[in-house]
């Protein structure tokens, strides 16, 4: 079998074009840092308490309040271990001259960029994904570059070169591989599915879901969850209006001469560049599309599954695999997300 190995950025905007911006939604970190004194402070930390390396996690809840988690060992991808048994979740609030932090038996204080527990501390840090900005292999299919949206079915894009939401792109692809970038809305006060909600559908079939999870249990229903099947092994999305990625291995179910399937399709998912799921089997599930059960011939064309308006700007190179056994086109889904790029490209290469 071929896999394609695709590539491209994609930005994904929460608003409708001409739309007034909801209240208690920032797409824009200097608006958010000017409007709320709370996006300066929620973020990671990292550093040592007691000699031994911790990270801190706090997300901003809305009017001072906040949700504190520490991590023996350090940040996820960064020292912890992934034991959910060892978090340490508490609050936080805004005290006379700092936020004050209370972890079991732990208390603290936030200002200026570090957190103060007794005489150790932990300083602010700014994580990227190590595949951030990655350039796109030679000999790959352009697939949207803000010029036009010709190789997509959709609505077409805003007048800032955004690609709108509900794009399904033309062309059908098999195996291959995906680079996807894209960044999170900042809603404090908002909760669940109400945090940025999107998700990228490999073939149509398989949402790996694109959510402000940052600091959650990591579901799979979160960020870097396969919808409805499997939650991610580690939690890995950073705070809002920060540039995340993830980089997809998707690997097609194969059918006999007989249209028989003989395997399931497959995938490796990297968030922010560290494997989350790891050559996973992706069984019949239904998600929150309308369902579409792998096989031989390509599926019929999906629409826009949801209701609410979400904007995408996405540059996007692509080579299909030769004659792919399974195919089905690409899908960017649409609501409440907000500016995100996702990639695809590059040419053939066996696997």
């Amino acid at each position: 079998m071929k896999k394609s190995l695709l590539f491209s950025t994609l930005l994904l905007s929460l608003l409708p074009i001409h739309a007034e911006e909801p209240k208690g939604l920032f797409i824009d970190p200097a608006e958010a840092a000017k409007a709320d004194a709370d996006f300066s402070i929620q973020g990671e930390y990292a550093g040592s308490i007691a000699g031994k390396k911790h990270g801190l996690q706090l997300v901003a809840e809305g009017d001072g309040k906040f949700l504190a988690i520490l991590y023996p060992g350090g940040l996820p991808g960064a020292g912890w271990d992934g034991n959910k048994a060892s978090r340490v979740k508490g609050t936080a609030g805004n005290g006379k001259s700092a936020v004050r932090i209370s972890l079991g038996s732990l208390e603290g204080t936030a200002k200026d960029g570090k957190v103060t527990f007794g005489s150790d501390s932990l300083e602010k840090i700014t994580r990227s994904s190590p595949t951030m900005g990655a350039k796109p292999p030679a000999g790959a299919v352009v697939l949207f570059d803000g010029s036009n949206t010709d190789a997509w079915n959709g609505s077409g894009m805003t007048d800032e070169k955004l690609l709108k939401e509900g794009q399904d792109s033309k062309q059908k692809f098999g195996s291959y591989h995906i680079h996807l970038e894209f960044m999170l809305p900042y809603k404090p006060k908002a909760r669940g599915q109400d945090r940025g909600n999107s998700g990228f559908y490999n073939q149509s079939r398989f949402e790996v879901q694109v959510l402000d999870s940052f600091g959650l249990e990591g579901e799979n229903n979160e960020c870097g969850g396969i919808y409805s099947i499997k939650a991610p092994d580690l939690n890995m999305c950073l705070p809002p209006l920060v540039w995340q990625a993830y980089d997809i291995d998707f690997t097609a179910a194969t059918f006999d001469a007989s249209g028989k399937k003989t395997a399931n399709a497959r995938t490796t998912v990297k968030h922010n560049g560290t494997v989350i799921h790891d050559n996973i089997e992706l069984p019949h599930r239904r998600t929150t599309r309308r369902w579409q059960r792998p096989r031989p011939a390509p599926p019929p064309e999906p629409r826009q599954p949801h209701p609410l308006p979400q904007h995408l700007a996405r540059r996007e190179k692509v080579n299909p695999a030769p004659t792919p056994q399974l195919s089905s086109s690409l899908f960017l889904p649409g609501p409440n997300h907000v500016p995100g790029r996702l990639a695809l490209a590059r040419a053939p290469e066996s696997v």
